[in-house]
Parts: structure tokens; sequence; C-alpha cells
């Protein structure tokens, strides 16, 4: 009888395959496919962070962090930027008179950790949106830049592995994670930059795009930069309440949240990067400007 099992090795590599397929389609097509995307990977993840810290002993809301989500994605998906700061704070009163009516104890580890919850699972991933629609007169839309992202954040992984595992041998952060390495950060953040700078020169030679060499680099770094922050974070979460994986949902991946805390933390920070740095540089001239009159 022929066996058609798979090796741990094959089974994460055709479940990275099958998830990165269904991502890449998403960020291409963009509008409802991200959005549904991005919605799917909010409720699953938000529900393995709570169990992470009830784990801790810890309840945050999980209703709350959810309607917050919600309320959330349909403000980014209609580019009502001026509407996060209301949601934000009328949800966060929810997660307080959430603790007040149910009166679960801790009180306050309940309420910070659902005020937590809904910036770190659910605002953080949304920039996902803002960055894939950015446009300007040179750049009609931020896919190149969030295709760069993703490849700077994937060849980190590769090369932290990798670099690690054959020259590791100072640790990185030893108490949160011990397995990483210095040496592998090191082969982290070459990868990323020239994985970054292979998107950025396909971009800018095949695609017919002009692109500034300097610019892969800089994704390449704060990608790899923040992605090893990222997971380092979500490691100390786990770390701190005594549990290995964020979940089981992805074969040889663990959890959702195991897979993206990388991106995490990116997202955000290279959606603030290219808005200010190359979609919009106007205010680099104007602080110029300004400076060069004090003189």
């Amino acid at each position: 009888m022929l066996d058609f099992s798979l090796n741990s090795n094959a089974v994460k590599m055709l479940t990275g395959l099958v998830l990165g397929t269904i991502v890449m389609y998403s960020i291409i097509y963009g509008s409802w496919a991200l959005l549904c995307l991005l919605i799917f990977l909010l409720i699953v993840g938000s529900r393995e962070y709570v169990k992470i810290l009830n784990h801790k002993g810890f309840y945050p809301s999980l209703k709350v962090i959810y309607f917050t989500e919600i309320i959330l994605a349909t403000v980014v998906f209609l580019k009502r930027f001026d509407l996060v700061g209301i949601t934000l704070t009328v949800c966060a009163m929810c997660s307080f008179m959430w603790v007040l009516f149910v009166g679960r104890q801790p009180y306050i580890a309940n309420v910070a950790t659902t005020l937590f919850g809904m910036v770190y699972c659910g605002w953080f991933p949304l920039h996902l949106i803002f960055l894939r629609d950015l446009s300007c007169d040179k750049y009609d839309s931020g896919f190149g830049f969030v295709v760069m992202m993703f490849t700077a954040i994937l060849m980190t992984d590769v090369g932290c592995y990798y670099v690690g595992k054959k020259w590791g041998k100072h640790k990185l952060a030893p108490v949160v994670s011990p397995n990483k390495t210095i040496e592998g950060s090191v082969g982290g953040v070459i990868a990323a930059i020239i994985g970054a700078c292979l998107v950025g020169l396909y971009i800018d030679k095949l695609l017919f795009i002009p692109i500034k060499w300097y610019i892969p680099i800089c994704i390449g770094l704060i990608s790899t930069t923040f992605a090893q922050i990222g997971d380092l974070c979500e490691s100390l979460l786990k770390r701190d309440a005594g549990v290995k994986d964020s979940g089981t949902s992805l074969p040889g991946h663990g959890g959702f949240l195991d897979r993206t805390d990388s991106f995490i933390l990116t997202i955000p920070v290279m959606y603030y990067f290219c808005k200010c740095f190359i979609f919009h540089t106007e205010w680099i001239a104007t602080f110029t400007n300004y400076v060069k009159g004090l003189f």
C-alpha cells in the first residue's frame, strides 16, 4: 500500500505555499479580497491572543476586541482615517464597561489586555490596506512596496534560520527566545536587503517604474528590523504565559499569530515610512525651507 504521508518539513512548506498564494492573490487584487483576508486573520489571531492570555490568568474580552476590529476594518476600508480616533476612544470605553458589568478579576489586567489586543491584533495589521492603497503621481499604488516588504520579511526568516543554524553562537535574547542568535539576526538582515533589492530591480528594470537605489535598502532594513522585533515580542507573550505556540491552525507552523508575528509591527512602520518619504514628500521640502529660513 502506498504511503502518502509527508514529513514535517514537507507539511510546513506545503502550508506556507498555500497560505502564501492566498495572501499574494489578495494583495494583488486588493479591495474586498484584501479586506476579507485581513478580517479572517484578525478574527483567528485575536482568538489565539486571548487564549495565550488565558494561560496567564488574564481574561481580555474577545467580544470587545472583535467589535473594535469590525469597526476599524470598516473605517479603514472606507478610508476614513479621521474616524480612527473616535473609534478607538469608544471601544476603549467599552472595554472598561465590560469589566464593570462582567466583574471578573483581575480587573486592571483584563482592561489593559483588551486594549492591547484591539491595537496589536486589529489596528496594526489593518495598516496593510492603507499601504496597498497609497498612490501619487509617480506610483499608482503601494503594491510594489508591499511585495518588497513581504519579500524582505520572508528572506529574514530564511537568513536567520540558516545562518543561525550554521554559525550561530551568541544568543540574541536568551530569556525570550533561546534559539535566536546574533549571527542569525545579521544573516536575516543581509538576506532581507538582498530580497528587497531584487524586487526593486525587477520593478525598475522590467516594469519600467523608476525607483531610487536606496529605497529597497531602506525597506529591507526597516522590514527585517521590525520583523525580528515583532517575532521577539510575540515570543515574549508566549513565554510569559507559558505556552509554546499560539495555536495549531497551521500544520507545521503553529498558529496564525506565530506565522504573522513578524508582520504585525512591520506593516504600520512601513506604511508611515512609505507615506512620508516615498509617496508624499512635500513636508520634507517645507521643513527644509523652514530650517533654511532660520539661518
